[in-house]
């Protein structure tokens, strides 16, 4: 029994909440082999079983309706559905429907689901079970789909990188390195990473390759790479300690300001200590990066040497070495020393990237790996949000000197070289 409203009639009766799915996908098959009716009226001209010379216009096109095709399962999002496609014969040409090509067994959202889904940790075996309750059992669901799916994720990283950079403007960019266990030999090699913030204050990913370890050779080899298309290198590049990437950077960008990032120098400090006096070590540590100007920084540095030279000589050298690189952002704008003083815009998607290859024994090529693991990060990228006070990046990006975090505007605090943000030799 029906009730009428304002939206017209509602089976009230018939429908309860157990049954709605059920109900909802009834409707939306319904609807749509109403569709597949309604294009191929429109295609001849005329209606079903309507004789082609009582309608306009003159000259309607040739060709009568042929019952239809054998049932065939459709998936959706919100489900699989069972249509039957009308058959047209008696054609010059082919008749096609835009509605449900021929051989398309899915959605385009479909489509892309089932491969995002085995980056957060399905495996291929998994699918059929996982999206039954999904899509239904009629879904058409193959490990070998599947995997046709993923072959594109090949295709389109080597396109991505051939892509020109040259209409980039890089402000900041953050390395950092991924070991993923993958090869025949189960041979640790690492994912080089770079992201770079652009003048809009937006983070993009720019290269993603596999190389071995971290080393200096690996790293020339990208950034000769990002180079050679068009991409120029930016004022500012954060990194953790390894030794490669710093020579790497300093042959081929030794204009460029240099910052070492925190979380690993203090990480390193405190393998270099007792496991008793770590937590107190750590609020000295921690409380460095966070001072307000470089002079409060160094006196904070300056009380730590002061009371662990003694007794951990070791911890004390790790924390002095490299220190120019350690507190480079100061002369940078103070909005952004929350992102520049680690390389934790780079760490944090790689966090969810490590869950995915630790959990993960199925890649046997580093190639494999790498195309999966740039997918992660793409998909990562669309919910990054900005950098603090973008309007400053032009500002950063035309030289423009800053000092304790503050823009310098005099023509005299411009020329003091004093102020240039210091580098070392790698």
């Amino acid at each position: 029994m029906r009730e009428r409203t304002s939206y017209g009639l509602v089976e009230s009766r018939e429908v309860h909440y157990a049954t709605l799915e059920q109900w909802a996908r009834g409707k939306i098959q319904a609807q749509l082999q109403r569709l597949l009716e309604e294009e191929v009226t429109t295609f001849l001209g005329r209606t079903k079983h309507e004789r082609r010379g009582k309608v306009t216009p003159v000259d309607p096109p040739a060709g009568s309706r042929n019952g239809y095709g054998k049932p065939r399962a459709f998936s959706m999002l919100n489900g699989t559905v069972m249509v039957k496609r009308p058959r047209v014969h008696d054609l010059t040409e082919r008749f096609e429907s835009k509605v449900l090509p021929l051989f398309k067994r899915r959605t385009q959202e479909v489509g892309a689901m089932l491969p995002e889904l085995d980056l957060h940790g399905l495996s291929t075996g998994d699918f059929e079970l996982a999206l039954r309750g999904l899509l239904g059992e009629g879904a058409p669901l193959s490990s070998s789909s599947i995997q046709r799916l993923k072959a594109r994720f090949d295709l389109d990283y080597e396109a991505w990188k051939t892509q020109d950079l040259s209409n980039l403007e890089v402000v900041y960019w953050w390395a950092d390195g991924l070991d993923v266990k993958a090869g025949i030999a189960d041979r640790k090699s690492a994912l080089l990473t770079i992201v770079g913030a652009l003048t809009t204050g937006e983070k993009v990913v720019l290269a993603c390759e596999s190389g071995e370890r971290e080393s200096k050779e690996s790293w020339l080899t990208l950034l000769r790479d990002l180079k050679s298309r068009g991409l120029k290198f930016p004022r500012l590049t954060v990194a953790d300690g390894h030794l490669g990437v710093w020579a790497a950077v300093g042959e081929l960008h030794p204009a460029g300001a240099e910052q070492r990032c925190w979380n690993h120098k203090i990480t390193n400090v405190l393998n270099d200590l007792p496991k008793t006096i770590q937590r107190q070590a750590a609020e000295r540590l921690k409380a460095m990066p966070y001072a307000e100007t470089k002079v409060e920084c160094e006196r904070l540095r300056d009380a730590f040497v002061r009371a662990y030279h003694k007794t951990d000589k070791k911890a004390v050298e790790t924390l002095l070495r490299d220190w120019d690189r350690l507190v480079t952002f100061y002369a940078f704008p103070r909005e952004h020393w929350r992102h520049i003083r680690t390389t934790n815009i780079v760490e944090s998607p790689f966090s969810s990237v490590r869950l995915r290859t630790d959990a993960s024994r199925r890649y046997k090529r580093v190639d494999g790996a790498t195309a999966v693991i740039w997918k992660l990060l793409q998909v990562a990228q669309q919910s990054w949000r900005k950098l603090n006070a973008p309007e400053l990046m032009p500002l950063v990006a035309s030289g423009m000197l800053f000092k304790a975090g503050i823009v310098l505007k005099s023509g005299h605090d411009r020329n003091d070289r004093n102020l240039q943000p210091e580098r070392t030799a790698a």
